[in-house]
Parts: structure tokens; sequence; C-alpha cells
């Protein structure tokens, strides 16, 4: 038996005893994952084969370090229910893809499976979330792991090895296509996402590849994989602590962003991947490139061979689907790189390999395959009714009471399936998607229900007609509901580029293209098409009261919303059970429990909006009020919450006590309505006077409490050394003398300031 397959030795001992049996062809191919997943097996009548697209990459290197989505299917991949694969042809690919690969592996070494999450699986019948837009929006970690618990389960039945998730993102310009995929536009919240996710993951057995490395939501001009200019501080407060928390909680897989910070493109920087992640974070897995990123080096290095070296010396190990790593071959032999550098990176896959079992269990047994559905699995569906936001509440407008006699439901948002389900999105099966408008049919029993839900259309003259037939609907109606947004559904006329992103649009014909969000769709103006505020104005013109629902993957300009509007509520793409979420919480079966994860601007060139800027910076525009229009963590309840007792344990300390301790908040809240509602205590801290100029404000601690009816709770928020730290001019992370100012929030409400004073 060869040393290699003892399964008393560690994954990392087994590791290194395979990789001095590997030539230096069969190492490369350890470290290439070239070939799209979903182009290496056709299906054809039933059956599944394997492409000679897979065939010849598997004889090419002697076997096949990873395989990318295996089981994606989606628009760009070509691939839906009649050629995907789905039940037991899912089982069958992989089984054939493993074996053929294994057998034509000198060591019969396995091949690592990787696909998409990151709002679920991206497969036929994957079990969807709502995006992570939304998932901030609950600022309920716990409760985005146990959705994220239920996609891990089907990636593990599946022998998923690796799942690519977004979770690294800080949204800091509304105006990037990728918006959806940001928990926040704050490090703190963000990073207590990422934390409970990867463990979450990790429970069920499955390795996240968390992406993407970094800084990627700074943007410039918000445009994707743009520059990010900013300084190594910034860098450090607001994009870097996700990273460690992922990490520190246990992520083998970190995939590089393609965007340049200071000038170095991520990919080929060294400082950022190894001096960082590895040797300060202790990052012991692998960093996957991102699609086609290697070959994007091209303005740094001049060929396949020298962009593989220039990505590889700084710390990439995986590749995907570029050349520049399938020429790390020749990079060897011209000298370019040293062979140690390829002997790393392929100690790092094969000891993943070995930790996960793959050497002694490479097959799925044909058991049943079991479906995903949110009547099934409810995590989704609590995790909708979690993120809903209420912005305004006019006279009490909302809940809507089941006595009215009739109700006015307008938009093409209101009936549109793929409008709820953001970017990286399957196709779905008829009925496996509840729509807001099915959902208040399903409400409002007894109540006659005025729709008018088509898509918009193009020609202006049509557009009036549609909006006269909703006027018309409102006029015979007591209530309005009106759903606005935007959408980022591929399916639809698009042209995509080599990694997926969207290159063009060219619509749907008679119909207006909604789609304004996901990669590659970037926007200059964060306004809605005119043509929604048309049909918004129209309808307050009537007199009738107007609820206006926003579906978006992004945050969106809302003065002139919040003007047209008794009430306003925020959805982020609140996945396939996002109808009746809305519907409950429009009829008051749920109370809004949403608190935003992003701040709204005022005005389309209110940019950036964020709530925690420098204190330097002062935002005073001639034309419009100062500040946000929703700032970070607004949202309004059904009930009022009173706070109480509150205690804080300690008011000055040393620097040196400092060090080694707590200080805690503690405080009792009240539900004083008559629903089950969350209050969300957040704790913010502001740093008076520093050594640099800080923030205006940070979130540092926060919880969320569920609450009956005149329910009383106890409540902690706990603040420790590192939150009073700052990095400091010499770019240490160290605590200074001073004051601090302390608030105590619960979404729109302000109920308390204090002091901590540290001394010398």
């Amino acid at each position: 038996m060869k040393t290699y397959k003892n399964t008393n030795l560690s994954p990392e001992e087994r590791a290194r005893l395979l990789l001095s049996e590997l030539n230096l062809r069969e190492k490369v191919g350890q470290l290439n994952q070239r070939i799209y997943g979903f182009t290496s097996y056709t299906r054809e009548n039933g059956n599944i084969s394997l492409s000679e697209e897979f065939i010849n990459e598997v004889k090419r290197w002697g076997g096949l370090g990873a395989l990318y989505g295996l089981r994606r299917a989606d628009p760009w991949s070509r691939k839906d229910f009649s050629n995907g694969l789905e039940g037991s042809l899912t089982i069958e690919a992989y089984n054939k893809v493993q074996k053929y690969v294994i057998e034509h592996s000198r060591h019969g070494i396995p091949v690592l499976m990787c696909e998409e999450c990151p709002h679920g699986h991206q497969a036929l019948d994957g079990y969807l979330l709502p995006v992570n837009l939304a998932l901030g929006a609950t600022w309920n970690p716990a409760l985005a792991a146990e959705g994220f618990k239920v996609c891990a389960r089907q990636l593990a039945e599946q022998k998923v090895d690796m799942a690519l998730v977004s979770m690294l993102d800080i949204l800091r310009d509304p105006r990037w296509g990728r918006s959806e995929e940001c928990y926040s536009e704050d490090p703190c919240l963000s990073s207590k996402m990422a934390e409970a996710i990867t463990k979450a993951f990790l429970s069920e057995g499955i390795d996240v590849v968390a992406k993407h490395c970094c800084a990627q939501g700074e943007t410039n001009g918000g445009t994707n994989a743009s520059a990010a200019l900013l300084g190594e501080r910034e860098l450090r407060e607001i994009h870097l602590p996700a990273v460690k928390s992922a990490v520190e909680a246990g992520a083998l897989g970190v995939m590089a962003a393609y965007n340049e910070i200071d000038g170095i493109p991520c990919h080929a920087n060294s400082w950022l991947l190894r001096n960082v992640l590895r040797d300060e974070y202790g990052f012991k897995g692998i960093v996957m490139a991102d699609g086609r990123a290697v070959d994007r080096l091209n303005i740094v290095a001049d060929s396949p061979a020298a962009r593989g070296a220039e990505a590889l010396r700084a710390g990439v190990d995986l590749s995907l689907w570029d050349e520049g790593f399938a020429a790390l071959e020749t990079a060897v032999n011209n000298g370019l790189i040293d062979e140690k550098l390829i002997d790393e990176a392929v100690l790092r896959v094969l000891t993943l390999k070995f930790r996960r079992g793959l050497f002694e269990k490479p097959f799925i047994e044909q058991n049943s395959v079991k479906k995903y559905t949110f009547k099934k699995y409810p995590q989704t569906l609590d995790i909708a009714r979690d993120s809903l936001i209420l912005l305004k509440n006019k006279n009490n407008i909302l809940p809507l009471s089941k006595n009215i006699k009739s109700l006015a439901v307008i938009g093409p948002f209101a009936n549109d399936i793929y409008a709820l389900l953001g970017d990286y999105t399957p196709p779905q099966r008829d009925g496996e998607v509840i729509t807001p408008l099915a959902g208040i049919l399903s409400e409002a029993q007894n109540i006659s229900v005025n729709s008018v839900a088509d898509p918009f259309p193009a020609a202006p003259d049509e557009q009036e007609e549609y909006i006269n037939k909703a006027v018309e609907a409102a006029i015979n109606s007591e209530k309005i509901i009106v759903m606005l947004g935007g959408s980022s559904s591929r399916f639809q006329d698009m042209v995509f580029a080599d990694n997926g992103a969207v290159i063009s649009k060219s619509g749907s014909g008679k119909f207006l293209d909604l789609t304004d969000c996901g990669e590659g769709v970037d926007i200059a103006d964060t306004a809605l098409p005119e043509w929604q505020y048309r049909l918004l104005e129209a309808l307050k013109s009537t007199g009738r009261p107007v609820i206006t629902v926003i579906i978006a993957g992004r945050p969106y300009a809302a003065e002139r919303l919040e003007k047209s509007s008794d009430a306003l509520c925020f959805a982020f793409y609140p996945g396939p059970a996002g109808g009746i979420a809305i519907a409950e919480l429009l009829f008051g079966k749920i109370a809004p429990n949403g608190r935003l994860s992003v701040s709204l601007p005022r005005l389309p060139g209110q940019i950036p909006a964020y709530y925690n800027n420098k204190a330097s910076y002062i935002a005073r525009y001639s034309d419009c009020s100062q500040g946000a229009a929703y700032s970070f963590g607004y949202g309004l309840s059904y009930v009022d919450f009173e706070f109480s007792d509150i205690v804080q344990s300690c008011n000055s300390l040393s620097l040196a006590e400092l060090e080694n301790s707590k200080i805690t908040f503690s405080f009792v809240v009240k539900n004083c309505g008559n629903i089950k509602a969350a209050a969300v205590p957040q704790l913010y801290l502001r740093d008076k006077i520093a050594s640099v100029v800080p923030r205006v404000r940070c979130l540092k601690a926060f919880t969320k409490i569920m609450l009956e009816p005149d329910e009383k709770k106890q409540c902690t928020l706990t603040l420790c050394a590192d939150d009073l730290k700052l990095w400091n001019r010499d770019m240490k992370f160290s605590a200074e003398a001073g004051d601090f100012e302390i608030s105590l929030f619960e979404g729109s409400v302000f109920f308390w300031q204090g002091k901590i004073t540290v001394t010398e």
C-alpha cells in the first residue's frame, strides 16, 4: 500500500507523501480549475455522457484539481430542466465525473467539487434564500445561519466540497450592481454574518470559499471590478474585518477579488494574500482566483505564463477558468517561478482533499434525492419575514384591516417571479415562487383586489394607457399597494461575458427591461426609472392612501418615493417565499422586524450616503437636507418599545485595565404593543479625539430580541478592548487615552447616551 493511503497519518502528512510522487505536469493539474463544470457533461434522453472537452482536460493533466459548477443552472450556463442536472441525474453525473478523473490519474487523485451558493444552491431545485442585503436587514446572524444550514445540507447530499459564498464585500457605493451580494455597509454587522454563516456550512460538512478579498465593494464610480481608491487604514477599518472573521470561523477557502488596491490587483497582491491573510490572520486554506481574473493581469504581465507566475507568487493557489495557471509549467521551465511555489499550493489543495475524505469515499450512493422547498424547510420564509423594513407609516395606514372592501395592487413587480430572487438564480419550477400578488390574494380572501400587475410597456402611448388603467383600479379601491423597484433577472435576452457577468441586455421588445442590478449591471443613477415615479405620482393624485413596496437589490434614492407614499416598505430581494412575507406584513400577521443594512440617499447624487463617515467629512449640499434619507439601522415597527433600567458596568478605566476588560450595557426592553415584534438594540461608539481622524460613529454591538405583547426581557451588550482600539499613525492596532461617546438606538429611536473615559 502506498504510504499516502495510510489513514492513520494526518491529511497534511499524506499530502506531502503524495506530492513527492507527482511530476510537474500533474502538480500543475492540481492547481487548475480551467473548464466550466456545466460543460463537462451532456444530457440526452435522460442519459448523462461526459463531454469531449472534459475528457481532454483530464487527459491533459493526468487528473484534475477542481471542477466548478457541475450542477450550475442559469441563463449563462444555458442549463435548465431540459438539459441540466436534476434528481438522480445529479448523482449519476457526479459519480461519472469522479470515476473518470480517478481512473485517469496515476495516483487515483479525486477531483474537488465547487459550487456557487451566494444565497442558495445555484442548481436545478436548489434551495434559495433572500439575497445578502436582506440577510443583513434581519440583523439576525443566527437566523441567517439556519437558512444556510439547509443549503449546506443539500450541498452535502450532492457531495459538494466547497461552497462559493459572497460574504466579504462591504457595500460603499449603491451604484454597484453587486450591491445585493453584500450583507451591509458596516464592518461589524457584516463580520458577524460572515462568522455565523461560515460556521453554518462547516456544521454540515461543507467548506467555504469566502469571497471576495478584498475591498470590491468600495468601487470607483460604482463600477464592477474597478480600482479601490483607499489606503491601508480604510482597508483595515472597513473591508478586512469580515475577512478576519471568516478565517477565524474556519473558512478554508478565500477568493481573491477582481479589483486593484492602490494600483496592485488583488490577484497579484502578496501583502494582502500572504502577509495579511496567512501570516497575520493565520489562514491555512486555499486562495481561489475569481473567474478569468488571472488572465486580467495582462496589465502587469505580458504573457499567460507571466500572469500565472504573478498570481501564484502573490498567493493564489487554485485557478478559475484562466489560461495563466495552465501555463505554470512553462513559467517554471522559463525561470519565472521556482517549483517550490507550486509545491506549496499543491500541498494545500491535496491536504484539503485528504481532509475531506475524498480518497476513501469519492462517490455518492444512489439514494433518493430529497426535495428542498420552502414548504418543507421554512427557513427562507422566516428570513424573508425578518428582513422586511418599514420606513414610513403615516397615520398608521399599516397594517391593513381585513375589513376593507377593496384594494388595488399595482405594478409589474407585484407578479414577477424572478424579481424576487436576485442574481445567481437557477430556473424555477411552476409554483415554487410565491409573488406578492399571490400572497396578497391569499391574505385578502374577502377583499376585492383590483390588480394591474402586467409588465410595464416600452411604448409611450402604451405607458399612458397602463397608468390610466392603474389609476382607474385605484379610484375603485379603498387603498393602493404599488410595487416598484428593480430586478437582477437574467431570464431574458442578454449577452454574457466569459465569467458570467452581463455585457449587454436587449430588453424584451414590447416591455421595458426591468433588470438594473447584478454582476455587470452597474448604474450611474440611483433613482428609479422615470416611468415608476410617473406611475406612483399618478396613483398619489387619486387621493387614495398609497402603500409603496420597493423590491430591490440595491439602495435607491428615497426622497421622491417618500413624498408620494403614505407608507413605504423596502424588501431586498426576499426570495421564493417573499410574496408570503410581504403580504403578512401588509395585513399585520407579522410586525416589520427588519432594519436597514445600508443607508438610502435622499437624491441620486448624494453619494456616499453611508452612516460611518470620517469626522472630517461634512456632506452639506445646497440642494438637499444633510444626511441620508434613511440611515443604516433604521426601521419602524407596529409597536413601541420601552427601555428601562439601563446600567453601564464601567465609566472609566486605564489603558492597562482596558486590555483584559469587558464593559457591559444592560437594560430591560418591553414590547408595548399588541403584536409579537422584534427589537433591535444597536450600540454605537464615537471616539471624541484621536491621533487619526475617527468616524462620526461606529456600530460595535447589537442583538435582536423577539417579544410577545407586553413582554419584557433583560438585554446586555458588551464592548471589549478591541472595540476601543484604532489603527494609529504607525498602523498599529492600539488603544489611546480619551473620551468615547456611547449611543444606544433601536431602529428609528435613540434611547440612551453614555461615556467611557480611558486614562493613561
